[in-house]
């Protein structure tokens, strides 16, 4: 029980700051005029500062170590990984967030038509 309860709170906490740095990422009002590089940063800090997780480093592992790499992490579960893949999608980072919808449909139980939009979608940016 205790273990369990850790892990909901882990993808719990994620999930908070996925959808933060989703949200800094397409803005608000008041960031109408964030660029790439602004929306790249702000992600990396918010990553590695709320959850040690460093995006440096798992962009530059190839796809079985990138799996390895998030794999580490208690919180990531095949939603979190949707919103992280949305939100590097949303930077440019096109061919890892292929990576990251791949492994959310590796990992899930269900077929989601939306996923596989984003997938397209991102396939056509390549």
């Amino acid at each position: 029980m205790v273990q369990r309860d850790y892990i909901l709170r882990e993808i719990e906490k994620v999930a908070t700051v996925l959808l933060a740095i989703k949200q800094a990422i397409l803005g608000g009002n008041e960031n109408l005029a964030i660029t790439l590089e602004n929306q790249q940063e702000t992600a990396k800090e918010m990553l590695l500062n709320e959850l040690n997780f460093d995006l440096d480093t798992f962009l530059n592992l190839n796809n079985e170590d990138a799996t390895e790499y998030i794999g580490t992490f208690d919180g990531f579960s095949v939603e979190n990984i949707e919103v992280l893949a949305d939100s590097i999608a949303e930077i440019g980072l096109n061919e890892k967030a292929l990576q990251l919808y791949e492994l959310c449909n590796l990992k899930s139980k269900t077929y989601s038509l939306e996923r596989e939009a984003k997938m397209s979608a991102v396939k056509n940016k390549l």
